[in-house]
């Protein structure tokens, strides 16, 4: 640091410690109020619904609902008994080609003749070792 910065460094640090020190004293000229005071003054507002949070200029009124919970939950059960909801997961799923899985899903040997074709495979040493596989960075 240079020898001429040093000056305005620590006149600039006086400043401030000097501007701190009598803004909080300007905010405490009012009367003062107890934890207990602020804290009755805000439940107050609340329940009379005057508090507000975010940037919201205006209370949000409650949308109000013409049927009953019973009544909504009775539509949504129709709605699905009929296929008005969709299945979003299988129509997804069957929009891809599905010759894989068809060809997987009828297979010709056991689970058992699986098992001991891996193994067999294995003894042999024809598996890809981990992470040498196709598709492997």
């Amino acid at each position: 640091m240079s020898v001429h910065r040093t000056p305005r460094l620590l006149a600039s640090f006086a400043i401030l410690g000097l501007s701190a020190a009598f803004t909080h004293g300007a905010f405490a000229l009012g009367d003062p109020v107890s934890r207990a005071d602020v804290k009755a003054q805000a439940r107050a507002a609340n329940l009379a619904g005057e508090l507000r949070a975010g940037e919201l200029l205006a209370p949000i009124p409650m949308p109000s609902s013409t049927r009953s919970r019973e009544q909504r939950k009775a539509e949504t059960r129709q709605a699905n008994r009929d296929g008005g909801l969709g299945n979003n997961g299988a129509a997804t799923f069957r929009t891809y080609s599905t010759s894989q899985r068809d060809a997987l899903s009828r297979s010709t040997k056991t689970r058992d003749e699986g098992i001991a074709e891996t193994r067999q495979a294995i003894h042999d040493h024809q598996l890809t070792p981990a992470g040498e596989g196709v598709g492997v960075h």
